[in-house]
């Protein structure tokens, strides 16, 4: 039975142990096969193993103390965020309003004992901390309420979160003050201190904290906003020769549409009439624009250039190439790596810890700590509490995933698997399929060596006008060279195809072959002076063939599948990274031996049908390496299913990238590279930010709880931990923001191959 998916967007998270709760509620849910829970996307992916009932997940979900709606897309998901940090920048103005003055007054009554003096000979002590309690009771049951609101049912619930820890804390504080206020004389003598700044500066603080962080995960997602805004909002329709303005979203199969030069195209479709040039960039990563013509299909948010075209839409929708590049790319982010599973381990006990942690910073202080002690005990508890919010934890991983494969995506490489992401750094092996992959996938002229006294302009040109009517591979390279060439063809007649030998036919009154050894043995031509130059094309894999005109030897023609370009680039780069390369092809040995000789590539497995190349592919596993294989046909879907990464080039087939784990929007092997090296630099940086999470909150609670006061008598105050706590979140955020400036390395360059351009020699 087909997987039915369904992605939530979440409100209320906050921290790893939230994730974990929202998870845990979803798993719950009967017909639940797995849900993951994104805290930088602030979303839920749920896979069903039956019928779908949406409706009791988000019940779940409110039962665990957030809400949920079904994300319909991107742009739902963009607005969820917004309406959030718009909630919390209105949060953090009424906060700092009220919390403003409470602090100036309090605290520079610590710092300029002076201003103190005047406070309380103007205004008098009680009415001060009268003030303060209006003051700090505005921010702990105005903005603070969000605290309660989840902390508090959680805490019941025994699953603390960090909303339990901020509730807690400040309540804490604000609860001492109370009484510090207005039934002093319960408290020990001397301990009657009021912190109404630290209840009011906490809560502020992480509010702000929060709103920073809001601000700073906006910008992990831009990659997918860009790519949605590639799509215009609306398209020009042409029904029975008459335009209308209608929105992209209107648009239907075979409607007829006109774009204009510089407008980006709507939908996918066919060139009915016109030709222009069409950036394709954003979908291949080829700077050069290319041609369109009638009949040629066309792309959605690529950009018209300087023609008009009259297209017909073929698919529209989720249907497109760019929805499609969309939903693979939020599939990526919303993904849960391996080297996540050590976080969620200890974030699930970490806010019960920390409770444990505060009640023993407390109990330990009140018993041994200096007069007066209970206020000692109150003051680093809270720290306790405040310092250890886990948000940094929860942060590590989501954030650094929507960054890479937003970077990758832009770099033309996607992982349609998030855990691809994880799985591809950790390859030793990466193996080749040839035809289409490390070849262009179709013949070309790559040699002509005329004999003496005939000019390589006029071998071609003859060469090409006996196969003109020929429907054979070979007969299509030579018409294509001709072509390139700018060279005119003559009329032929009286053509004749031997097959396995070649064809002859009468062009200008001669009679003019283009074949093998046994049919220029056949039709009498001397062909020895050229047999040399024939066994040299062979070792390069070539197919070599004669071209006579009557009885005399015109020249020698190699045929090849050519070698892309960039592959000697490519493989330079990927060998950079300390990956070994191979080969696994369908092709003859000979063939197959010539291009890995050419490319340097050692371990080479020829004469491969697809189910033979599943078996290389478990060879080389077998062996211990970690393999990802690299295809674009059909019969290369089994060998990407069976390597540990599979890549697709964009040029393949739908069932190859179906197949794969990642693909290469356009068919340039540089992108094998990139895609190893994002890879890498996004666990990298996963391991820095769970690195710093796990340091920080190591370092910082004991120094929180007042190990530092026995010797250099020194204390974190409430208000400084949370300070604390907000900068590791965007130390967090930030490290990950640093991939968006990431660059492939640049391969060394190798030997020149062959290419489609014909080498012509004399």
């Amino acid at each position: 039975m087909a997987e039915n998916h369904t992605t939530l967007q979440i409100s209320g998270m906050h921290c790893a142990s939230c994730v974990g709760k929202v998870e845990r509620a979803l798993q719950a849910v009967p017909g639940v096969d797995q849900a993951a829970v994104n805290l930088a996307t602030r979303e839920a992916y749920i896979t069903w193993r039956q019928q779908p009932l949406e409706s009791d997940a988000i019940a779940a979900v409110s039962a665990a103390g957030y809400s949920a709606e079904i994300a319909a897309s991107a742009a739902s998901s963009d607005e969820t965020a917004e309406r959030e940090q718009a909630a919390l920048r209105r949060s953090v103005l009424f906060a700092a309003l009220f919390t403003t003055p409470l602090f100036i007054l309090e605290m520079g009554g610590h710092l300029l004992p002076a201003f103190q003096q005047w406070l309380h000979s103007m205004v008098g002590r009680d009415a001060l901390h009268y003030l303060y309690f209006v003051l700090a009771t505005a921010v702990q049951f105005g903005p603070g309420l969000r605290f309660y609101r989840t902390g508090g049912p959680a805490l019941l619930r025994g699953a603390p979160d960090m909303n339990s820890l901020v509730a807690l804390g400040t309540s804490a504080a604000w609860g001492y003050s109370v009484v510090a206020t207005f039934i002093p004389d319960v408290l020990p003598p001397g301990a009657a201190h009021v912190y109404f700044e630290a209840a009011a500066m906490v809560t502020t603080l992480v509010l702000v904290g929060r709103y920073l962080e809001a601000a700073a995960r906006g910008r992990t997602g831009e990659a997918i906003r860009r790519l949605v805004n590639l799509q215009p909002p609306v398209a020009t329709r042409v029904i029975d020769g008459r335009e209308e303005s209608v929105p992209v979203a209107d648009i239907r199969h075979s409607d007829l549409l006109r774009v204009r030069p510089g407008e980006r195209l709507p939908v996918d479709g066919v060139i009915e009439d016109g030709h222009s040039f069409v950036d394709e960039s954003m979908i291949t990563g080829e700077p050069a624009p290319v041609a369109k013509r009638a009949g040629d299909e066309v792309v959605g948010g690529t950009v018209n250039g300087n023609g008009t075209l009259l297209m017909r839409a073929t698919r529209i929708g989720s249907e497109t190439v760019l929805a499609r590049i969309i939903e693979m790319v939020r599939q990526a982010q919303g993904a849960k790596l391996p080297i996540q599973a050590l976080a969620n381990r200890v974030t699930a006990i970490f806010v019960p810890v920390v409770l444990v942690c505060a009640a023993l910073t407390f109990a330990l202080w009140l018993l041994l700590g200096p007069t007066p002690a209970l206020a000692f005990a109150l003051v680093n508890a809270v720290a306790v509490l405040i310092i250890a919010c886990p948000c940094s934890m929860g942060l590590a991983t989501p954030t650094s995933i929507m960054v890479g494969t937003g970077r990758a995506a832009e770099l033309g490489v996607l992982f349609r698997r998030g855990d691809a992401l994880q799985s591809l750094q950790e390859v030793t092996t990466v193996a080749f399929d040839k035809t289409g992959t490390l070849t262009l996938g179709r013949p070309a002229l790559t040699a002509l060596i005329p004999v003496a006294g005939v000019s390589e302009a006029t071998a071609l040109r003859l060469a090409a006008a006996a196969e003109q009517h020929s429907e054979h591979p070979i007969a299509k390279a030579l018409v294509a060279a001709a072509r390139e060439q700018q060279l005119i063809l003559p009329p032929a007649d009286q053509f004749v195809s031997d097959p396995g030998r070649g064809v002859t036919a009468q062009v200008e009154g001669q009679r003019v072959a283009v074949g093998s050894e046994r049919l220029m043995a056949q039709l009498g031509v001397d062909v020895s002076t050229l047999q040399d130059k024939v066994a040299e094309l062979a070792a390069t894999g070539s197919t070599a063939l004669f071209v006579a005109a009557d009885d005399t030897t015109l020249a020698v023609v190699a045929i090849a599948d050519p070698i892309r370009p960039e592959a000697p680039a490519a493989l330079a780069a990927l060998r950079q990274l300390g990956v070994r390369i191979a080969m696994v092809t369908g092709d003859n040995h000979h063939t197959a031996k010539a291009i890995a000789a050419q490319l340097g590539i050692d371990e080479v497995a020829a004469e491969v049908l697809p189910a033979g190349k599943v078996e290389e592919v478990r060879k080389l596993q077998q062996a211990g390496t970690k393999v990802a294989f690299v295809g674009d046909g059909i019969n290369d879907a089994p060998a990407l299913a069976q390597a540990d990464v599979g890549i697709a080039v964009g040029s393949g087939t739908d069932v190859a990238i179906e197949a794969a784990d990642v693909v290469l929007m356009s068919s340039d092997l540089t992108h094998v590279a990139a895609a190893a090296g994002i890879s890498r630099a996004t666990i990298t940086n996963i391991r820095q930010n769970l690195f710093w999470a796990f340091a920080y909150n190591a370092a910082l609670i004991p120094v929180a709880a007042g190990v530092l006061y026995p010797a250099f008598g020194v204390l974190l105050s409430p208000v400084m931990a949370a300070v604390a706590m907000a900068a590791s979140s965007l130390c967090v955020v930030g490290n990950a923001l640093r991939l968006r400036r990431w660059q492939p390395e640049p391969g060394e360059p190798m030997a020149p191959a062959a290419t489609g351009t014909p080498q012509l020699a004399g």
